[in-house]
Formats: C-alpha cells, structure tokens, sequence
C-alpha cells in the first residue's frame, strides 16, 4: 500500500487493521513455531500471556528463578528451545535472572523503542517470545546483562 493511498484511506475513516493484521501475520510466519493467539492464550497463564506475546514484564522480585543457583538450562516457556545456561547466570541486584550470553543460535532480537530511548529486546528465536532486554552493564567477558522475564522461562536441573 503506497502512503498517498494509506493517507487518502485514513482521512475517509478507513482503518489500518488490515494493514497491521497482514504485518503481524507476515512476522508470526518468520518463526518455526507459530500457534493462532487462542493457542497461546490456551497453554499460557495471564501473566505469561502478557509478557511473552505482549512484550509485558514481570514484577521485580517475583520470579524464583531470580535466586536459583542449581545447575543446569533455562529454556523457552513456548517452545523448549534451551535459551542460557546457569553457567552463564549472575545475581544482578535487579530482581530479575540475569545472564552474562545466551546460548549458541538461542534469541534473537530487535530495538526497543518504548521506554526511555532505545534499549536491545532479545525474544526467542524459534517461536518469537518475549524474554526481557539486554544492557550493557553486565560482567565480563562480554559486559552484557540479559534481564529475562523469569515467567518467559522453565529451568531444567542437570
């Protein structure tokens, strides 16, 4: 749709619901898992909902996997894809898990631009949830601090 045609649309009242429908629908389609949001709203919780396909955030502090220090993986709550290791988690004193990398082929992301400038969201590369963003305040090697939505994940002990 070329913008004279979209602005002529918008000034006789027609809506962009179509447009925006067929863009959402074109980037559910770029991921491996897809489900219809009734399939997700089915085997999520309300809060899980929120965060994981509304890019919503927990309340700080609420999640247990903030403190947990067992050994072993931290995966995709919608789709299992192993996302960090609990080599790789640190206690940031955010309230959140908090991981220095994530693992090989395991997010993706894109800018943020909803909340005080531009921060880096990092989502699941296989089903496209939303996990939390990543700063760059985190300990070395990598100096990054990977803020993850603990609801967006389910730790697997080794």
């Amino acid at each position: 749709m070329n913008r004279r045609v979209m602005l002529t649309g918008l000034l006789a009242g027609a809506s962009l619901t179509p447009l925006l429908m067929r863009d959402a629908k074109a980037a559910s389609e770029a991921f491996e898992i897809t489900r219809t949001d009734a399939e997700w709203r089915a085997m999520l919780s309300s809060l899980e909902y929120k965060v994981m396909r509304k890019e919503g955030t927990e309340r700080a502090g609420s999640s247990p996997l903030d403190k947990n220090t067992t050994k072993g993986k931290y995966t995709c709550r919608g789709c299992d894809l192993p996302l960090y290791s609990s080599k790789h988690k640190y206690d940031s004193g955010t309230g959140w898990p908090s991981f220095w990398k994530a693992l090989p082929d395991a997010i993706a992301t894109k800018p943020d631009r909803t909340i005080w400038g531009v921060h880096t969201e990092c989502h699941c590369r296989r089903c496209g949830s939303h996990l939390g963003h990543i700063f760059d305040d985190g300990p070395k090697p990598t100096g990054k601090r990977h803020c993850i939505n603990g609801v967006s994940l389910v730790f697997v002990p080794t």
